[in-house]
């Protein structure tokens, strides 16, 4: 499929994504996720350039993300070595990054309309079956069940959405657009489309975009950072491996950028196995083939559904030494130096990879050096075991636990 990925085209009829958006009418725009192949390039090619636009690649929204570590070191402080569940402070910090791109602004943590939210994500993230959507969507939209409780948070979601979107109107709109909102809005106003169409279509097009970039830029990074406090956990010579590290390259009061990834190629290791074992997204976005062709050997017609697997690349034994265990070695040479590796696809492949992946990476690197800099984590007193298996979900999930940062 990365050799041949213009042969497979985004798939439109996700039925999981049509229970969240509803009966959602496009006109020059569609949603990111749910979308058929025109209209993708178009809210895919905006959303990039917008993005590009906000400060993605460049030190501007790197220094957000430095901004949120910060707070995010001091709310661990705080607790002075007492058991948490890293979860929820986690999912906070990394969802203002992207709401500062989005929205404008961060919420602190007294704000409870952004805490409720924070709360609801954290609860549903896990229980969500897309895939099970897929094959049997007649019964799932039947049954009772956690899913259920998935939706019903979206719609949280989407009310706030709308709440920042109303703000954003009633406040007008500035000499220069300062975030994802802005842009989007001065792009309806050159459409000239009368009032009604904007609010019964391109109003609901906007909130569902601004959902998936949220969803998209918040739970899986969170997700794989949580993943990565439970692997130091578990393995605490890598853990203090990456330590010594930071202190033999990089001052206490230092700011740690992701260009300081290129001097601690251990660490940098380290949260690309992460990435790698944790394997939160197992499968794909669905693609439909869009000719005739050949994919492993197999003839394929044109309509044909595909999901890719990426936890076969992940966990392929021809192109990782241990698949089946943590191991940064795997992304180490014989002289430490750091090396890729083609088989390292976390953020998918072909024309729906990862728009936010340069966001991605530099939160996921900030975040971990700046937290394994300050603090060492410990299992509580009285725990001498901690599950590594997933919970099965619309990611892979960790089982709940609870840790005692304790600082340095």
């Amino acid at each position: 499929m990365v050799r041949s990925s213009s042969c497979f085209l985004p798939f439109v009829n996700i039925f999981l994504f049509s229970q969240l958006h509803l009966e959602v009418q496009c006109t020059s725009f569609s949603t990111l996720l749910q979308v058929s192949y025109s209209p993708t390039v178009l809210e895919r090619r905006f959303a990039l350039r917008t993005l590009r636009n906000l400060g993605l690649g460049k030190r501007g929204l790197e220094h957000r993300v430095q901004e949120e570590a910060h707070y995010l070191v001091a709310f661990f402080a705080s607790m002075k070595g007492k058991p948490l569940d890293p979860s929820f402070p986690l999912v906070h910090s990394v969802s203002n990054v992207i709401c500062a791109v989005v929205f404008g602004h961060r919420f602190s943590r007294e704000d409870e309309t952004f805490h409720e939210l924070i709360r609801k994500l954290c609860g549903t993230t896990c229980v969500s079956l897309p895939q099970l959507y897929e094959i049997f969507p007649w019964l799932m939209c039947r049954l009772p069940g956690p899913h259920k409780k998935a939706l019903s948070c979206y719609e949280v979601l989407s009310s706030f959405t709308r709440r920042e979107i109303r703000m954003h109107t009633e406040r007008g709109m500035p000499d220069e657009p300062q975030d994802f909102i802005d842009f989007y809005l001065a792009h309806i106003e050159k459409m000239s489309l009368p009032r009604s169409v904007f609010y019964i279509k391109i109003n609901n097009n906007m909130v569902y975009s601004i959902n998936d970039l949220f969803l998209g830029g918040s739970e899986t990074t969170s997700t794989t950072l949580i993943w990565g406090l439970l692997y130091m956990v578990a393995n605490p010579d890598v853990q203090e491996k990456v330590q010594r590290e930071l202190d033999a390259v990089l001052s206490p009061s230092q700011l740690i950028c992701y260009e300081d990834r290129k001097e601690l190629p251990y660490t940098n290791a380290v949260v690309h196995e992460i990435q790698r074992f944790s394997n939160i997204i197992s499968v794909g976005m669905p693609r439909v083939c869009v000719r005739n062709t050949t994919l492993l050997g197999f003839p394929l017609k044109k309509g044909t559904i595909v999901l890719p697997n990426i936890a076969s690349s992940l966990y392929d034994p021809e192109q990782w030494e241990t698949p089946r265990q943590f191991n940064p070695g795997h992304f180490l040479d014989k002289d430490g130096n750091f090396v890729s590796q083609e088989a390292f696809l976390p953020f998918s492949v072909g024309h729906r990879v990862c728009l936010g992946e340069h966001l991605a990476r530099t939160e996921l690197f900030i975040f971990f050096a700046s937290l394994l800099r300050a603090f060492t984590f410990r299992l509580p007193e009285g725990v001498t075991k901690i599950s590594t298996e997933p919970i099965l979900g619309g990611t892979l999930q960790p089982h709940p636990y609870r840790l005692c940062a304790i600082p340095r």
